[in-house]
């Protein structure tokens, strides 16, 4: 008898759908389309030749060990390299953090399904603001949890708003406080140490997803929510706090390594380590040799530089042409680094729709809906200014002025 495959799958598997929204982007795989949908990083900024004489050395010097099984916490002497960053960055400051404070992770999703896996129970409530990274909701509405969700505005979270939504007593607190995804917006100083005394108050851990705060390009520099939450518990020789801190060599080297790092309490870091167990048993142990050999000496801080002139000048193109096309009824921000802008359109006016329209002229971006875990956003968008090159941007953003007119 021949399988019905529909009465096999699991009940979580049954609950998915296919995005409509993802069915019209693919549409933007053709060659002379011009999206400013996906969150890709530029890559003219790839260090190829970097990669490659890494690639070459660590095959030379030690290609047995970087082509066999390793460890499911991940290359030692890369972990030791992030810890060191921890300890060192200024965004940071940790005044300790060692190799125990570290798992490396199949890129930043594995390390959000993980939380997933080890921390949601059906029913479990998770409290995100409003709107909110889609990657993060697709990780964990398998698990299903209820979302909780507190609004943001131009300073971030509004962290105000957090104490009656607390009373729901979530799992935990999940935000991306630095050039959020899909807004571009940055958690205030001021909202970042109330967020660490409130949660800190009703024992809520937080869960700080930061894979764009090295993408910087102007204003002042503010310190992790994980910083901020140091020295709350036994000082040894480890990190202990309230903050599950999630970051990624997507942005600050290339997305096709696949590496992520979490930094949590030791605890928490052998608990996420046993649910990676079950998962692929570890990261790629060629990507870590590689990129650990690229990161060394320095490199990164050095790279840095070129990713952030190459993104503000991507920013500031794309705000001039919007400045010069879209309608006036259109609001938009100003992020002072990462990847996006966030766009309000006229009440009543609905994104998805505008998107449909943008496709026949080649051009696309991501309504704002689906960020939105509970409802609402219809009239938002979301740009991505990175991936484009400017005189793309200046035409891609030429066309979508005449679709929002």
């Amino acid at each position: 008898m021949e399988t019905i495959w529909q009465n096999v799958y699991a009940a979580r598997a049954r609950s998915m759908s296919s995005s409509v929204i993802r069915e019209l982007l693919k549409l933007t795989e053709q060659p002379d389309f011009i999206s400013f949908a996906g969150g890709l990083p530029a890559p003219e900024v790839f260090p190829v030749d970097q990669v490659r004489a890494a690639a070459e050395r660590v095959l030379t010097e030690r290609g047995a060990q970087a082509l066999q099984y390793s460890t499911t916490e991940g290359y030692r002497p890369l972990r030791e390299l992030i810890a060191s960053w921890m300890r060192d960055d200024p965004r940071h400051r940790l005044p300790v953090c060692g190799v125990d404070n570290i798992l490396i992770t199949s890129g930043s999703q594995q390390a959000l399904d993980l939380i997933g896996r080890m921390f949601i129970d059906p029913g479990d409530r998770i409290l995100v603001e409003s709107p909110t990274y889609l990657g993060a909701l697709q990780a964990w509405s398998a698990y299903g949890p209820q979302y909780v969700t507190v609004p943001s505005d131009d300073a971030g979270m509004v962290v105000d708003a957090l104490e009656p939504a607390l009373r729901a007593k979530p799992k935990f607190i999940y935000l991306v406080p630095n050039f959020n995804n899909p807004t571009g917006r940055t958690l205030s100083l001021e909202r970042r140490r109330r967020l660490i005394e409130i949660a800190s108050r009703h024992g809520v851990p937080i869960v700080e997803d930061d894979p764009y705060g090295q993408l910087r390009f102007e204003g002042e520099m503010l310190p992790s929510l994980l910083s901020l939450a140091a020295g709350r518990g036994p000082v040894n020789t480890a990190y202990h706090g309230n903050v599950i801190y999630l970051s990624s060599f997507s942005k600050i080297l290339a997305p096709g390594f696949r590496l992520a790092w979490v930094c949590a309490e030791p605890e928490v870091v052998a608990t996420l380590t046993r649910g990676k167990q079950g998962a692929d048993l570890h990261t790629s142990t060629l990507s870590q040799t590689i990129a650990c050999e690229v990161a060394k000496d320095g490199f990164i801080a050095r790279h840095l530089e070129a990713i952030r002139r190459t993104y503000r000048e991507r920013r500031n193109v794309m705000l001039a042409a919007m400045q010069q096309h879209f309608p006036a009824s259109v609001r938009w921000n100003r992020p002072e680094g990462g990847m996006f802008l966030w766009c309000e359109l006229a009440e009543g006016v609905d994104a998805t729709e505008r998107l449909r329209a943008a496709v026949p002229k080649k051009v696309a971006f991501v309504p704002g809906a689906s960020f939105h875990p509970c409802g609402g956003g219809e009239n938002t968008l979301r740009l991505n200014f990175s991936n484009a090159a400017p005189e793309q941007i200046r035409e891609g953003i030429a066309r979508l002025g005449e679709v929002l007119e």
